[in-house]
Order: C-alpha cells, then sequence, then structure tokens
C-alpha cells in the first residue's frame, strides 16, 4: 500500500497490529527515529489548520480542500513545485 512513497522501514509503537501487518525485518518498535517524522506531522498540521480558518479566503468546497492539502503534499513530500 505504501509502495509508491518508497518507504522500507516502519518506526512504530508496540502495538500488537504493526507485528501482525509489517514484516519483521521491516519493523522497529521504539522511539529512536521518530523525531523528524512527528516534526513533519506538526508542520503539516500547522499549515493544514489554515483551512479552519473563517476568513474571506476559506472554501466551504470538500474539493478545494482536498486539491490544497494534495498541493501542500506534493510540495513537501516530493519537491513538486505547485506554482509551476
Amino acid at each position: 500500500m505504501l509502495d509508491p512513497f518508497k518507504i522500507s522501514l516502519y518506526y512504530t509503537d508496540d502495538w500488537g497490529a504493526y507485528a501482525r501487518h509489517i514484516d519483521v525485518e521491516k519493523h522497529e518498535v521504539g522511539k529512536c527515529h521518530t523525531q523528524k517524522i512527528e516534526r513533519k506531522n506538526l508542520n503539516l498540521r500547522t499549515w493544514i489548520k489554515r483551512l479552519a480558518r473563517k476568513t474571506i479566503c476559506f472554501s466551504k468546497s470538500e474539493k478545494m480542500h482536498d486539491i490544497v492539502i494534495g498541493l501542500l503534499i506534493n510540495k513537501i513530500e516530493f519537491g513538486v513545485d505547485i506554482h509551476a
């Protein structure tokens, strides 16, 4: 399912579902490698929270929210220039 993103290792907590669904050689339990992941999640939450503001720029369209989130993810994860 995550193959298109070239994810090869999974760092998780000790929840049993992970052990059942992730190969042992690709799974590591612990927090020593999660700082970058948590920082990325915090940045995404910070940027996306702007979608909830009730300003003149706010769109109530679910489609527009999906487009904005998709553009942001393409810029952050894949370096795609959204202004090109």
